[in-house]
């Protein structure tokens, strides 16, 4: 909402100052455009990278709205508005669409899939449209409950007839567009609903390998959609005896709705059996359901939804620890259920922080013995073998893996062993915020010496972290560092540590 909220806003500054550049008001009129165009498209790129398109946005707003109906009355307004649209639309929308066309051309002649996706980029390309139907039937025939959060069981295609839905999806698409713009002069409002839609799309439902389906990606592209029916309903010159009953209807209809989401989305129990129900083949959605299963103390019942979506997917590592959490709860933890979690974890994709999540959980419960048939032993054997999963191998997953592994040597009375594993951790990214964590840990479990010689470590090494992604963690880090946050901070543990140190010694001296 952020992002759509800037470009928003943005779009209103720049009509703003266009109209003032109209009727001749100079600095009002190029101060709004620029800072409507300029400005709030880097506030919303900041926000989330589709705030990009707000140039483009604006840009198809000046053609299909302005340029027939309203050009710019003189020669003089006509050139500064000219230089604003080159400069802060032109320009970024050129950018970013040789950015989209880049990724695509790419990815296909590359081939295969991308990254940890199941599918190739071309794959993507042929499911979007089927993606997009999906949206526009949630939009214009709206429903009380949808598949939610979790759709990564939604198939993709393979080929223009396999999904069968892939062909004509394409081609209503395509037939839309056309539409759009053959209605350009007739329908300005339509055609704007339509084009803005798609091109709000352009990031989120192309070429980019993000995941396929979140029904969020709509608040930015539909903020026009319903624009034309507004103003059908609003002339009351013809079918006013549709149009006044459509005017109640609709808005109670919708109201009805809303409060049924809004109540689904108060409850989240219901909430999470009804998602598992409606997505049954999403390992996330059945996960989920399975976590609630368990705080409420249904083991089995846990353990009857997972096997058999197990069966099917075996390299689904959220199912299989899942279910040897399940076990550990009901009791009946066995070797084959520890072997089928590593099995999972040795040819998972990366699933981002759910596993250091999964031990942060479970560690504290099988070193204090409350997991039956799950020693610290098989959690070491666990993380070990995900470290040697090549798909683990990015994005901090090694880092984290590390960490948890130096967790379980100290559980283990292994200080130096956990001394080794942070060490080496840290050399997978000298993060500062890491060499704390770490550091930390040793001095909470008893060996603040050790959490010295890590610091020490840290403070001999060349600090070259990998840079922050664009966006609000590049300003985060930028803050932190006009602030000296981190040198201050490690100061801070330092002299901590050295007091526990210092403590310590003073207990063992008889």
């Amino acid at each position: 909402m952020l992002p759509a909220t800037c470009v928003l806003s943005g779009l209103l500054i720049w009509l703003h100052g266009r109209e003032k550049l109209a009727h001749g008001h100079w600095n009002t009129g190029i101060t709004s455009s620029v800072l409507g165009l300029g400005g709030f498209t880097l506030l919303g790129t900041l926000a989330k990278a589709n705030g990009a398109l707000l140039p483009l946005l604006a840009l198809l707003i000046e053609w299909v709205i302005f340029i027939p109906r309203h050009p710019m009355p003189t020669p003089s307004t006509r050139y500064w508005h000219r230089v604003t649209l080159l400069t802060f639309a032109i320009l970024p929308a050129t950018a970013l669409l040789a950015y989209i066309a880049w990724q695509g051309i790419n990815g296909i002649t590359t081939g295969g899939p991308v990254g940890t996706r199941p599918w190739s980029t071309l794959q993507r390309l042929l499911t979007e449209p089927r993606v997009l139907v999906d949206y526009l039937s949630l939009l214009w025939f709206p429903r009380p409950f949808s598949s939610g959060l979790f759709n990564d069981g939604y198939v993709f295609s393979t080929s223009l007839w396999h999904p069968t839905t892939t062909l004509p999806s394409l081609l209503l698409i395509s037939g839309l567009v056309v539409l759009a713009v053959h209605l350009r002069h007739r329908h300005p409002s339509l055609t704007l609903a339509i084009l803005f839609y798609f091109t709000g799309h352009l990031l989120e439902s192309t070429t980019l390998p993000l995941e396929l389906y979140f029904e969020h990606r709509n608040y930015l592209p539909a903020l026009l959609m319903f624009w034309p029916l507004s103003l059908w309903l609003a002339d009351w010159r013809k079918l006013r005896a549709i149009k006044i009953p459509l005017l109640a209807i609709l808005p109670l209809s919708l109201a009805s709705m809303t409060h049924a989401r809004a109540e689904l989305w108060g409850n989240e129990t219901q909430q999470v059996m009804l998602w598992a129900r409606i997505n049954p083949d999403s390992a996330r959605a059945q996960a989920n359901a399975a976590a609630t299963d368990l705080e409420a103390g249904h083991p089995q019942a846990a353990i009857d939804r997972i096997t058999p979506l197990l069966a099917q997917h075996p390299e689904e590592i959220q199912l299989a620890l899942n279910l040897l959490t399940a076990h550990c709860q009901a009791g009946s933890l066995h070797l084959s259920d520890i072997n089928t979690a590593k099995r999972a974890m040795k040819i998972t994709a990366n699933p981002g922080s759910l596993l250091i999540s999964w031990f942060d959980r479970t560690l504290p419960v099988v070193a204090t013995g409350g997991c039956k048939g799950l020693t610290l032993r098989d959690l070491a054997n666990l993380a070990e073998t995900a470290l040697e999963n090549p798909r683990l191998a990015g994005e901090g997953r090694q880092q984290d893996l590390l960490f948890i592994r130096g967790r379980i040597e100290l559980n283990q009375n292994q200080p130096d062993a956990a001394l080794t594993s942070f060490m080496e951790a840290l050399t997978q990214n000298m993060r500062p915020a890491f060499a704390l964590e770490a550091a930390a840990t040793l001095g909470r479990s008893g060996h603040p010496e050790l959490g010295l010689n890590l610091l020490d470590y840290y403070a001999s090494m060349n600090h070259q972290t990998e840079s922050p992604a664009f966006g609000m963690p590049m300003i985060h880090a930028w803050i932190l560092e006009k602030q000296n946050w981190w040198p201050n901070e490690l100061a801070h543990l330092r002299r901590q540590l050295m007091d526990d140190a210092r403590h310590a010694q003073k207990d063992n001296t008889p």
